[in-house]
């Protein structure tokens, strides 16, 4: 009940409200870049980033401000802010107290709209620092100017490489968006997803979200999405502050064709505390964001290792059933995953048939065909070819393909992982490939992913991976009644004024015969009429 009452609202306030648009262009694709803190030393973040963006892809014009060099990495260098020239974008890597005398003459004095502040000593530190992030985003929105951070590690996009850390992958127009409010997450995925395949289409880091968040990052890619756009979003998240921006354009994205998947961190009043002395996030409870999530049909992760299958996932094939044939010469990785499919809703039904027994023949004797499909250590790339075959071609009820496929180190397995290839392409159902020989397969491996592919090496991470899309509802094709008034103040006061979270009865009931949700009885509760002042008659104390 309590998911239905947020989704409603949700739907209401996602009809009222308008947003102010806060990324701009000078961000997104500046011309001109000064580094304030920039350094010859690549152990600082300022030397760091400043070495980063000169061997990117930036065209545009670099200068650097820095009082105690003459040169840095080349680039023109001024001692102060008051000399630079004009600029669009402004990175500052310096200490936190310097920062908004810095950002006041920039913006001011030179005209500057964009800036990204990865320096550290803000709201994650304590109330002086809250204060100071609210006095400089003051000033920058003064000028109608954009932030990201502070406390960030910066911007990766194809237009320039604005960030003190690596790796910095080959940015891909089909990979994914990774939207991260911890710097340091974000680079562990990147660490982890790049050896598997996954490949990027940009990253932002928020840090702080002093004004730009995940929800401004996600409008910003909602207003200008078109078909050149990236289809897969991967979020990391500390803080929601407007979960309705975040619900209009993450599920205006998702109605587009994008998928979304995204860890929710700061759920746990421990965590909720690990995150605000890492970002000065606040926490939420875990039951509003599945609920948030589920209504926007954004995919739960829990952890990097599941946002980083999930998306990996995401680059497949769509899965249109639920019902997997599983390919393998590994009797126990086919039964762990046997095992994560069914505990998730999904099935591996037992496959009976003529057309089982004709399969049966083309295989070496001892193997099975009942499902999981088990071809034995000895199978030959020619006998996956033909498996596969009929799974596409024979075998109806089957809606989807995962091969598992080691290797003992006694032979290479090039061709066999030639024949996935090829069949990815060709099958309209999908194939997922398990891989797990990273070390003994290892060139075979680099082969494969050097087509375009993406290795699952856990075949248990897969199974839950796929579970958790299958049972991600689709997004609700319900829309607000236009002619509806609604006593939006009341709503809010209402679930403003609960305790602990939870909402009594008295507060519950309008609530519920407002938004239109089925009692128990099963009836519709029609809505409240609008202009109703608030009494003991509908529900309120």
């Amino acid at each position: 009940m309590l998911i239905n009452v947020i989704s409603k609202t949700i739907d209401y306030l996602h009809f009222c409200k308008k947003f102010k648009l806060m990324i701009n262009e000078s961000l997104i694709n500046p011309e001109s870049i000064v580094i304030v803190g920039g350094s010859n030393h690549l152990n600082k973040p300022g030397g760091k980033l400043l070495s980063n963006l000169l061997r990117g892809s930036f065209k545009g014009s670099t200068s650097v401000v820095n009082p105690k060099e003459t040169v840095v990495q080349n680039v023109k260098t001024y001692k102060s802010v008051e000399d630079i020239e004009f600029t669009d974008l402004a990175v500052l890597a310096i200490p936190a107290k310097f920062c908004l005398e810095t950002i006041t003459t920039l913006a001011n004095k030179k005209k500057v709209k964009a800036f990204i502040i990865i320096s550290a000593g803000f709201s994650e530190v304590n109330e002086m620092g809250i204060e100071l992030e609210q006095e400089i985003v003051k000033v920058i929105e003064a000028v109608n100017g954009c932030l990201i951070g502070p406390n960030c590690i910066g911007i990766l996009n194809n237009n320039y490489q604005g960030v003190f850390t690596t790796p910095i992958p080959k940015l891909d127009p089909k990979g994914c968006d990774l939207i991260s409010g911890s710097g340091a997450t974000a680079v562990f995925i990147m660490e982890a997803g790049i050896p598997l395949g996954l490949t990027f289409n940009s990253v932002y880091s928020v840090g702080n979200s002093a004004q730009i968040g995940v929800e401004e990052v996600l409008e910003y890619m909602d207003n200008n999405f078109d078909n050149s756009s990236s289809k897969i979003k991967l979020l990391y998240i500390e803080e929601i502050r407007n979960p309705v921006k975040f619900y209009t354009h993450a599920r205006s994205l998702i109605e587009k064709g994008c998928k979304i998947a995204a860890i929710k961190a700061g759920v746990s009043s421990a965590g909720g505390r690990a995150a605000s002395s890492h970002t000065g996030a606040l926490a939420t409870s875990d039951e509003i964001i599945r609920a948030l999530f589920r209504k926007t049909g954004i995919v739960y992760c829990s952890g990097r290792a599941e946002l980083i299958t999930i998306g990996s996932v995401f680059t497949y094939k769509e899965l249109t059933g639920k019902n997997f044939a599983i390919i393998t010469h590994a009797g126990g990785s086919a039964v762990m995953l046997t095992d994560a499919i069914s505990k998730g809703g999904l099935e591996v039904p037992e496959i009976t048939s003529q057309s089982a027994d004709d399969l049966l023949e083309y295989l070496y004797p001892g193997s099975s065909v009942a499902n999981p499909i088990d071809f034995l250590a000895t199978g030959t790339a020619d006998q996956l070819g033909i498996i596969i075959d009929y799974c596409e071609h024979k075998f109806d009820e089957i809606d989807g393909i995962i091969v598992v496929f080691g290797s003992p180190g006694l032979f290479h397995v090039a061709n066999v992982y030639k024949v996935l290839n090829v069949k990815m392409d060709i099958c309209k159902k999908p194939i997922f490939p398990v891989l797990p020989s990273i070390i003994n397969a290892q060139k075979e491996i680099e082969y494969f992913l050097s087509k375009g592919r993406i290795n699952f090496p856990d075949e248990v991470e897969l199974g839950k991976a796929l579970c958790a899309l299958y049972n991600t509802p689709k997004i609700s094709d319900n829309k607000i009644d236009a002619t509806l008034k609604i006593d939006e103040a009341t709503i809010i006061s209402t679930i403003k004024n609960a305790k602990n979270v939870f909402l009594t009865p008295p507060q519950v009931t309008p609530l519920i015969q407002f938004l239109g949700i089925p009692t128990t009885n099963g009836a519709l509760v029609p809505p409240i009429e609008a202009a109703k002042t608030p009494t003991q008659e509908s529900g309120f104390p």
